[in-house]
């Protein structure tokens, strides 16, 4: 379904110059959540971004669904109708002046897509917030419900492949699990292949299959949920990120390698 090879993503240039994602490549199957894990700057948004199109300008190769990525070209309108984007911050991905109902029809609307009102009420139900949520404004919302309406809104179009940017980092730990449950049920409702952005393992390893270990724009390691949930990664980084997800300890800090 997703197919990258050796990405590369340079931002400015001289003695400004960013190398953000270094000769990245992976293969996603139909149906899979595939995890990019890593610390702060590690690259692993700005491969979301790029997939996506608010990238351009990278190097190497993508595709999806078999169809081959132009880096210069403006993103199509049936590209959209099976990618979809899902960010971190509930707050800021809502229009404050727009209500949930606006919010969801305008995709409708854009693509040219008929029975607004029932797809609007399908993916609210889909999502688990009722029809009393419809015509709410987002200061009216919780920060989990108000990431609920853009989940639904990713929803709207019927895509293949939701890209899920820390889409549980703003919110408090309990809604968290919430957002993680209702996420893995649409994926195996809907079919849906999932690629998830985070810096916590914990995270990562509870809604994915594979994840991949990013520092300093390169993958370092690829691993399974499995073997993260015995413990068993080869690299170093990888080990001290998954005791860094386990939450704060003094001694263990004490004894962090500093990775460059």
């Amino acid at each position: 379904m997703i197919d990258i090879q050796d990405l590369d993503v340079v931002f400015s240039s001289g003695a400004d110059l960013v190398h953000a994602v270094r000769n990245v490549s992976c293969r996603i199957a139909a149906g899979e959540s595939f995890g990019l894990v890593g610390e702060s700057g590690s690259g692993k948004s700005t491969i979301l971004r790029a997939l996506c199109g608010l990238t351009p300008g990278w190097r190497g190769r993508m595709s999806i669904d078999g169809e081959e990525l132009d880096p210069g070209a403006r993103r199509s309108a049936s590209f959209y109708r099976t990618v979809q984007m899902v960010f971190q911050d509930p707050y800021g991905s809502l229009h404050p002046r727009h209500t949930v109902n606006r919010t969801l029809s305008e995709p409708i609307a854009i693509h040219g897509l008929d029975n607004a009102g029932g797809r609007v009420e399908e993916a609210l139900e889909q999502v688990g917030l009722g029809q009393g949520f419809r015509f709410r404004f987002p200061h009216q919302l919780s920060g989990g419900q108000r990431q609920r309406v853009a989940i639904a809104r990713a929803l709207i179009l019927k895509p293949k492949i939701l890209l899920l940017d820390e889409p549980t980092s703003a919110l408090d730990v309990s809604v968290q699990a919430e957002v993680l449950n209702l996420l893995m049920r649409l994926r195996e409702e809907l079919s849906l292949t999932f690629v998830l952005v985070s810096h916590d393992l914990a995270v990562v390893s509870h809604l994915c299959d594979r994840i991949a270990v990013m520092r300093n724009g390169l993958v370092v390691e690829e691993v399974t949920s499995d073997e993260l949930a015995r413990g068993e990664p080869a690299q170093a980084y990888t080990r001290q990120l998954l005791l860094a997800s386990k939450g704060y300890d003094r001694a263990a800090i004490d004894q962090f390698e500093d990775f460059g």
